[in-house]
């Protein structure tokens, strides 16, 4: 390849789980694919125990076929970051691209990308420029971050939008979330709830994902006790760990006498089980309160499971955009009127054939050439 550049990803990878880990892994895969080398350095310890919620970091699978993943950074160790940095320099990348999401990383990214050779390009792919639960310091974390990028790549426009309104004079490609090209194929709706032990015979909405106080969970529930959605035939199935005290909806589940009609699994999902629940459900809810851009999105594309989201600019774009399901406000009895439109089975064929027509649009690798063009023109 006459344009092959050597390419360092630093972020979660493998061994460590979660979306941000798996689309590190599939971009790895995808520029290796492209005829680049792809070296990925995670993190030895990514987060303190008291600043980790969740059970574990870490999934217990087989690393990726053909990677070359290696654990050497420290995310809070100050003493490991120069010799992170050391490592870089040996290895002597073209390209740096540091894994943004938290200003937690903020200083461990700085030093590193401040002892690196200046002749290495560094960008930032960021998830997230603000925090779902900000503080007063993240800001400054932040920009002290920014200031030793030679440019940014994001995963929505929303969150581009971001970046140029605190760096104005900084390149940023307003990118996308690429669709899931490793999951498993879809399979049958009746085979997966069989998998599942879900009822065949009533309509499902799917909350998907870790479960934390800014992706308004609580408002999906309440929807569900409302008079226009009354219903006998629809039920709610809750897949995803907690990031807090799993008995806040539980109680309330209860309270509002929902328990016949709502599934609780309060458990992380694998790929296998993500490919059941998603194929199972007849669409996927986020009634967020925040946020730029999620994750879930993409895997229901992948499954061509019809969406209904908050009327938040990094959610609603790309729904509206590609007519792949419907926008709500959000209010519990907003939502429950939506769920009900959304659910007639007219509605419900109306988005299938969006389906067929993004999948090239969104694919991992559209996002590596754009993202590795983008890149080269610094």
């Amino acid at each position: 390849m006459k344009d092959k550049k050597k390419v360092l990803l630093l972020g979660p990878a493998h061994p460590f789980r979660g979306g941000i880990a798996d689309t590190q892994n599939y971009l790895a895969q995808n520029l290796n694919a492209l005829g680049h080398e792809v070296t990925v350095y995670t993190f030895t310890t990514q987060y303190p125990k008291l600043l980790f919620p969740g059970k574990t970091q870490f999934r217990v699978d087989n690393a990726p076929d053909q990677l070359n993943i290696k654990r050497k950074i420290h995310s809070f160790n100050p003493f490991n970051w120069s010799k992170a940095a050391q490592s870089i320099n040996q290895l002597n990348p073209d390209y740096v691209i540091f894994r943004y999401w938290t200003p937690f990383l903020a200083p461990c990214w700085y030093v590193i990308a401040r002892k690196i050779y200046k002749s290495i390009k560094k960008i930032g792919l960021v998830d997230n420029w603000t925090p779902h639960e900000p503080r007063f310091w993240d800001k400054t974390l932040t920009q002290l971050f920014s200031n030793q990028m030679d440019g940014f790549a994001s995963l929505s426009t929303a969150v581009g939008n971001q970046i140029v309104s605190d760096n104005p004079q900084m390149p940023v490609w307003k990118g996308f979330h690429p669709i899931a090209d490793h999951l498993p194929q879809a399979i049958p709706r009746g085979k997966a709830r069989e998998a599942l032990g879900w009822p065949k015979d009533k309509k499902i909405v799917l909350f998907f994902g870790l479960i934390r106080k800014y992706k308004g969970l609580n408002l999906l529930i309440e929807a569900f006790s409302k008079t226009s959605l009354n219903r006998s035939d629809v039920i709610l199935a809750i897949v995803g760990e907690a990031y807090e005290p799993e008995q806040k909806y539980t109680d309330l589940i209860r309270k509002l006498n929902l328990k016949e009609r709502i599934i609780c699994d309060f458990n992380y999902a694998n790929n296998q089980k993500a490919s059941q629940v998603f194929c199972a459900a007849d669409i996927v809810a986020q009634t967020y309160i925040t946020a730029t851009q999620s994750g879930v999105t993409p895997l229901a594309y992948h499954f061509k499971t019809p969406l209904l989201v908050s009327d938040l600019a990094g959610l609603r774009t790309p729904i509206l955009e590609d007519q792949t399901g419907i926008v709500s406000e959000v209010k519990a009895e907003k939502i429950a009127e939506n769920i009900n439109k959304i659910l007639s089975d007219d509605k419900l064929l109306e988005f299938q054939p969006s389906f067929q027509k993004v999948g090239d649009k969104y694919s991992w690798k559209s996002f590596g050439l754009s993202l590795m063009n983008y890149i080269g023109q610094l």
